[in-house]
């Protein structure tokens, strides 16, 4: 199959498109606004998979993904499959504009050009946060004007609408991967996933504070301690999404979720284990007002804390039913699995 992706070089793109090449019939298109970051990617794989890697120089912010006429007529009816993966995860209220272009227009630009090249099938990757303010996420559309913690969310619930409303035109499915970490086997990961962004903002109070206290008090984090957070190896949302071109039903939602994640009072001592951070206290609520390091602290952290105040869980039945018979298994992720990520994860430079 000829499979064109967007997002393919970021670290869940180079993943996938290893899974992809596994197929020797299988040739892959990337568009990328920086072809040298995609040239070196290209040039990590062995010679014979090099020459089945195809470079395109364009951006999702553009109509037909910034493409020159020329590409366009040259990819017309040769693809077979379109991965929309390309986004910008950031959940801050006053990017909402941003967000959008990138996102909501972004995933236009791509149905646009998926529908001028007459592709067959369009996989859109989104997020398990499309489920909002609800506790129970569905493999189905959410509401366009339902309840949202940021714009992010609202961004990709807009967009699947607009994937679905391609139907007519090719067969559409989406992905819906709740927090992406690390690999499961090795730790491996980016340190632009959601989790080392938590981490970073962590590591960075401990310093600034060790320096001022010594590491002698205690500094108090708000967070519901039994809510979950809801983490997936990246290797595990890679090897769903390679199987799609195969068995992946039309007009179908799939949830890549864990279906056992840790609490966050779990993930929170791991992290704390990790950062060497013991004198920090996470708290349901506290009757005393936080003092001004404090404030500081959980200000930090403040776009991330939604994602620590629930107890969120996800039907993923039609993700079953996708893995079963490929040798995939469904989600099994022990204690020791996250440890061993979250600490590979810290010792990457640009978490440090």
């Amino acid at each position: 199959m000829n499979l064109f992706l967007t997002g393919a070089t970021g670290f869940l793109g180079g993943k996938l498109i290893k899974n992809l090449l596994l197929d020797k019939q299988n040739e892959v298109f990337m568009l990328v606004r920086n072809v040298e970051k995609a040239e070196d990617l290209r040039d990590s794989f062995p010679s014979a998979d090099q020459r089945r890697i195809h470079i395109f120089q364009g951006d999702i912010t553009y109509p037909m993904g910034g493409l020159s006429l020329e590409d366009i007529e040259w990819l017309t009816n040769k693809i077979d499959a379109v991965y929309h993966l390309a986004a910008l995860v950031k959940f801050d209220l006053d990017l909402r504009d941003e967000l959008f272009a990138a996102n909501y227009d972004g995933t236009k630009n791509i149905l646009g050009l998926a529908a001028k090249l007459q592709a067959k099938s369009f996989y859109y990757v989104s997020t398990a946060y499309t489920v909002g303010t609800l506790t129970h996420g569905v493999e189905e559309l959410y509401p366009e004007d339902g309840e949202f913690n940021n714009p992010y969310e609202e961004s990709k619930v807009k967009s699947e609408h607009l994937v679905f409303s391609y139907r007519d035109q090719m067969d559409v499915s989406i992905f819906r991967p709740a927090i992406i970490v690390g690999d499961s086997k090795t730790g491996e990961a980016d340190s632009q996933f959601t989790l080392y962004g938590f981490m970073r903002a962590l590591a960075v109070f401990k310093r600034k504070t060790a320096r001022r206290s010594g590491g002698t008090r205690t500094y108090r984090l708000v967070a519901a301690k039994n809510g979950t957070s809801n983490l997936v190896p990246v290797d595990y949302v890679a090897d769903i999404l390679s199987k799609a071109p195969q068995k992946a039903a039309a007009d179908k939602i799939y949830h890549i979720t864990n279906p056992n994640p840790p609490t966050n009072s779990e993930l929170l001592h791991l992290l704390k284990e990790a950062l060497d951070f013991q004198n920090l206290s996470v708290v349901e609520h506290t009757n005393e007002k936080l003092d001004e390091e404090e404030v500081r602290l959980n200000s930090l952290v403040d776009v991330f804390k939604v994602y620590l105040a629930g107890n969120l869980s996800f039907d993923d039945r039609n993700t079953q039913d996708l893995i079963r018979g490929t040798g995939v298994a469904h989600l099994n992720m022990t204690d020791d699995m996250i440890g061993m990520i979250i600490r590979a994860g810290y010792k990457t430079k640009e978490v440090i």
